[in-house]
């Protein structure tokens, strides 16, 4: 969440961003009234506990004096009784205030194009090299069912659309993929690997701002108050809720994780094969860095989600995000996508986003300073890379006219040596 100290002294500032996001500046309108009508209660309640603690000492006096001390008791007693009730009423108010705020997105860097939705985009760069083919590519379902590597009418039959169900080298595919990124990010980019609960709290999912804006696309069992994950962000991030981090800076964690989410987009051509699912696996990417070095952590973040995609040889680019489509808790995201041919289009694979200190203060994630003084840190995180769209990607770029399919040298080790995938007989 932002900080109220920020509000409220630089409400214009913040009113900017918002109508940067197109955000409706009426929540924002709410948290600066709500904390004013606080602010003047406890002023009044500090008023009146000083008058209490003034007239308590004179009753004290004048008992020793023999005076009649009866009006001035019950003065007291009411004094204490309205205090009581100003006490409640602060409560209530910070309670409310609280919820606000949680509604409040964060700020967008000033640096980030400024634009209503995707087509303000701004392409950063494009990288490896776009397939040329000599016959008209086939989608990743043509080829997944040549492959025999999926069966969705028996995955439908057994938990609904939108959860995938591959097969034999299928299976053996996404395993290695997800083993070749876990290896690339803990031996070449110096991350730390966890294989966190793929089912969290409620107030994990408010620490990285998932709730409560985002509740109806999640899975939640209400008798247990536990929601399946959307992305190994939330419990990732959450390591260190409640925490001051108490080792050196950055902190790298890395984790595989299967992502649940209910919105998977229309019928259709979107939600055709493996392309927006409800499950999908993940292998994701979270930092804890001092704020002055959290921009250039996110270069860096984006380059190794990057490197994912290089060594594998696909043709990719790299997208920087306009305000009004970065995400709720982000400040700056680089979105990267992979070209699909048989798809004739972009897939996003992975979305880098720097949220300064937003999810620090929902989570109360601290570190020390260089004066030993407790503050909140920047967190980031970055897919590296999401999986379905990935696999996409291999299936679309190199597959050959018989249908087969050349797998990326980088990937054959984890496959035991098969660097061909072949159709069916």
């Amino acid at each position: 969440m932002l900080d109220i100290k920020r509000i409220r002294e630089k409400p214009d500032e913040i009113r900017e961003g918002l109508t940067r996001r197109g955000a409706d500046g009426a929540t924002l309108d709410r948290v600066i009234e709500l904390d004013r009508s606080r602010r003047g209660l406890v002023t009044q309640v500090e008023e009146l506990k000083n008058t209490r603690n003034s007239d308590s000492k004179k009753i004290g006096v004048l008992k020793k004096s023999g005076a009649d001390t009866t009006a001035l008791q019950a003065g007291v007693r009411a004094t204490g009784d309205r205090i009581t009730a100003m006490d409640e009423e602060i409560r209530v108010i910070e309670a409310t205030l609280g919820e606000a705020m949680l509604r409040i997105p964060n700020v967008p860097c000033l640096t980030i194009p400024t634009g209503p939705d995707a087509s303000a985009n701004r392409v950063v760069r494009h990288a490896g090299e776009a397939p040329a083919f000599d016959f008209v590519p086939q989608d990743h379902v043509a080829l997944g069912e040549r492959l025999g590597i999926f069966d969705f009418p028996r995955a439908t039959r057994m938990s609904g659309s939108g959860f995938p169900l591959l097969l034999g080298v299928g299976a053996k595919l996404q395993r290695a993929l997800i083993q070749y990124m876990l290896d690339l990010h803990t031996t070449r980019h110096g991350y730390t690997e966890m294989l966190p609960p793929f089912v969290v709290n409620s107030d994990s999912m408010r620490g990285t701002g998932q709730l409560p804006k985002m509740a109806e696309d999640m899975y939640h069992c209400e008798v247990d108050d536990l929601w399946l994950i959307p992305t190994a962000e939330v419990p990732v991030t959450n390591y260190f809720r409640d925490e001051i981090i108490d080792r050196p800076l950055p902190v790298y964690l890395t984790a595989y994780t299967p992502c649940f989410r209910r919105e998977a987009g229309s019928a259709g051509k979107e939600t055709r094969g493996i392309l927006r699912v409800h499950q999908f696996d993940k292998v994701e990417m979270v930092k804890f860095v001092e704020p002055s070095t959290s921009y250039a952590e996110l270069e860096t973040l984006v380059g190794h989600a990057e490197d994912v995609l290089r060594g594998l040889g696909l043709h990719y680019r790299v997208l920087e995000l306009c305000s009004g489509d970065i995400s709720f808790a982000a400040a700056k995201c680089y979105d990267i996508e992979l070209w699909a041919p048989g798809q004739k289009g972009w897939l996003e694979v992975s979305s880098c986003s720097n949220f300064e200190d937003f999810q620090a203060r929902r989570a109360n994630i601290r570190y020390r300073d260089a004066a030993g003084k407790p503050q909140f840190i920047h967190t980031l995180n970055g897919s590296g890379v999401a999986l379905p769209r990935l696999m996409i990607a291999i299936l679309e770029q190199f597959q050959k006219s018989d249908g087969s399919i050349t797998l990326p040298p980088a990937i054959v080790p984890y496959m035991n040596g098969v660097d061909r995938l072949v159709p069916r007989a």
